[in-house]
């Protein structure tokens, strides 16, 4: 039987099939290594092209960079408040703006560290900036306790533990006010809610927090030149500046970050402008 199968050609036949099967395999695994090769080519292509992007954008387009001197910036306000601690009188702690600016690095302090990219020497200066404007705010109480204005330590007094119960009951029944917003279908009201820069986020009350500042120094324009601090107002108008562009370089894109900038440079600028002019031109005129 196996002399007749191979005497009538189907050995052949068979070796061939086999053949051309082993051809297929070959010719597939070649096809497979060609298209891991065009796809590693492909992904070294896009990340020199991504590289090449980067630095084509430069210095403008560098969240690291403005976010680092952002950092900087903040650096410098917390070393005010340790500078004032030293070196300058109680008498000119404004506790309203010292308040305010607590309330503003606690909020920092948690943008700063879930932003992306993330900026830890950011979230580390605003937690030092807590301390430092804590002792502010310790030093300006006592200096109205020596002058016998009681009333205006029962006010601050007043106005922190209204501030702290307010915070306190944000954060525990916000995730539950979003949840109901954003699953009600209401529209723009329930995508404002679940929005990733919206109001139940950080990235919506930072921002909010700085126009705190902004707002204290709009109020207070023609705040006495004397009670004015050249250190504390270099560094919010340093913020201003550094953030304003800083804001439009993270994710997600902060825009009332950007808004609120621009008003704190401005008017920390007018602030520190008023005080270099009376101490340093005024004073050299005869």
């Amino acid at each position: 039987m196996l002399k007749a199968l191979n005497s009538g050609g189907m050995m052949p036949v068979a070796r061939n099939m086999l053949g051309k099967q082993r051809e297929r395999l070959i010719r597939s695994r070649m096809l497979s290594n060609q298209g891991k090769k065009e796809g590693g080519e492909a992904m070294t292509k896009e990340a020199v092209k991504e590289e090449s992007t980067k630095k084509g954008g430069g210095w403008w387009h560098s969240a690291e960079l403005w976010g680092g001197l952002g950092a900087v910036a903040g650096w410098g306000m917390s070393g005010a408040a340790i500078y004032d601690a030293v070196n300058g009188s109680a008498e000119i702690i404004s506790p309203g703006m010292t308040g305010v600016l607590i309330v503003y690095s606690s909020l920092f302090a948690r943008w700063a560290f879930i932003v992306k990219p993330q900026n830890l020497l950011l979230a580390s200066c605003h937690v030092t900036n807590i301390v430092a404007q804590g002792n502010q705010l310790r030093r300006a109480i006592d200096y109205q306790k020596e002058q016998g204005n009681d009333d205006v330590v029962n006010d601050l007094y007043m106005k922190a533990g209204a501030v702290a119960a307010g915070g306190a009951a944000c954060v525990a029944l916000g995730p539950f006010a979003q949840s109901a917003l954003a699953g009600a279908n209401l529209g723009v009201l329930s995508t404002v809610a679940a929005a990733d820069a919206g109001p139940f986020t950080v990235h919506f009350w930072a921002p909010m927090s700085k126009w705190l500042i902004s707002g204290a120094s709009f109020i207070d324009l023609n705040r006495p030149t004397d009670k004015i601090s050249i250190a504390q107002y270099t560094a919010l108008t340093l913020t201003g500046l550094f953030f304003s562009r800083y804001a439009l370089l993270v994710a997600p894109i902060n825009y009332t970050l950007c808004g609120v900038n621009i008003a704190l440079f401005g008017s920390s600028a007018w602030h520190l402008g008023r005080k270099i002019k009376a101490d340093f031109v005024d004073d050299d005129q005869p």
